[in-house]
């Protein structure tokens, strides 16, 4: 197993993501799920993730109950404060003190704010969350104090100016280099010198099964045997500013076949890929590409809206429907991560982002047609279907 150094501590390059666990006709398999994670420690692996909300609860209590006995010293856990369930300032207390009941423990090594973005950070600000994690980490009861993050790259620049964070957590994969924090959040982090775990490297498993037949077409040229779940993790770990890059096993296979790719000796540049490896995984972008609908460049032109929608970002979502065999991640993002002022349905058909868009799209067309697609039914902000949906 590769490791690397962050926030003062060897870490194995393979996290273990535990939002996606064994499970059996929906509920989740514990002994599979304990036996699991433990294959992984034993095999090399020292970051285990969870939050609050996954599984509806269970994660947390699992990700325990695994990390007990002789292994609980053989990994670091991470976890997450559920900012949107925080209404004042003792709601901190009160989440971190159940977290550390289901989990066992009187210490998290690795606490985040859980996905953070513009308008969360406002909300992190007045109940003073810094402060109290600060305090917890005085105390003992935290380790090392970072967030995770699902918002524009201006939104993430900003908070990472804020405070003097040790980790954060972002969203990066081939083809996420310009959605989110990205790569330029990647690059940015690394410099101001907060260590970054990478989240979704395999887009939720769009990366690594049912690829489009002209994208296997270019990873394979020249390469044959290398697996679609190995140029994504590659391709993230070949970036030095990656700590960690986590991901969501739920069989042996999987474990197995990601612990040996991080475990794979180095190139003589000491990355994951030589320059032509580099080259299939552009081609094999540019195939992707090819199957977007909205024609959207990302440029911002459009923006600001007179009605918040975060037009790009819309497009964004909705082109990863028609790209990606598996639709969750998107789904996720829009009805969990996007405030409602920004989604598609706020816009009011004013016709003014027309005559910025230089690739003249119909944006008020194309933006009703992304709510339909993206749009999960009823109470889609109520928070229990926002837990519902994180354990996807």
């Amino acid at each position: 197993m590769n490791y690397r150094k962050m926030a003062g501590e060897e870490l194995s390059i393979l996290g273990f993501g535990a939002m996606r666990l064994p499970n059996d006709n929906g509920k989740v398999d514990e002994n599979a799920a304990v036996s699991l994670i433990r294959k992984g420690v034993d095999m090399g692996i020292n970051y285990i993730d969870t939050a609050y909300v996954y599984h509806n609860g269970e994660s947390e209590t699992i990700v325990g109950k695994a990390l007990s006995g002789s292994y609980a010293r053989g990994a670091r856990i991470a976890t997450k404060l559920p900012l949107w369930l925080c209404n004042e300032t003792g709601d901190f207390d009160k989440y971190l003190g159940e977290q550390l009941k289901r989990l066992g423990r009187d210490h998290i090594d690795f606490y985040l704010v859980h996905a953070l973005g513009g308008e969360a950070w406002k909300k992190a600000q007045k109940l003073e969350i810094v402060k109290k994690m600060e305090k917890a980490r005085a105390d003992g009861r935290i380790g090392h104090i970072g967030f995770s993050f699902h918002d524009r790259f201006e939104s993430f620049v900003e908070i990472i100016d804020a405070y003097n964070w040790e980790f954060c957590q972002i969203q990066f994969n081939y083809m996420d280099e310009n959605f989110q924090a990205g790569g330029k959040g990647l690059q940015y982090a690394h410099e101001k010198g907060v260590g970054v775990i990478v989240m979704e490297p395999l887009r939720g498993g769009s990366l690594a099964i049912n690829l489009p037949q002209s994208v296997y077409k270019e990873l394979n040229s020249g390469f044959a045997g290398r697996t679609a779940a190995d140029w994504a993790l590659s391709f993230v770990w070949d970036r030095p500013e990656t700590a960690v890059a986590l991901s969501g096993m739920n069989t042996l296979a999987q474990l197995e076949e990601n612990a040996g790719i991080a475990s794979r000796p180095l190139t003589r540049s000491g990355g994951f890929f030589t320059e032509a490896e580099h080259r299939a995984v552009e081609k094999a972008r540019e195939e992707f590409l090819k199957l977007i609908k909205v024609p959207c460049t990302n440029c911002g032109y459009c923006l600001p809206c007179k009605a918040g929608v975060d037009i790009p970002l819309n497009f964004t979502l909705y082109n990863s429907t028609f790209m990606y065999a598996n639709t969750n991640s998107a789904r996720l993002s829009y009805n969990m991560f996007m405030p409602p002022h920004k989604r598609a349905s706020a816009c009011v058909n004013c016709g003014e982002c027309l005559g910025k868009c230089p690739q003249k799209i119909e944006i008020a067309a194309r933006l009703k047609q992304t709510h339909q697609t993206l749009y999960m039914p009823s109470n889609a902000d109520n928070s229990t279907v926002k837990k519902r949906e994180l354990q996807k």
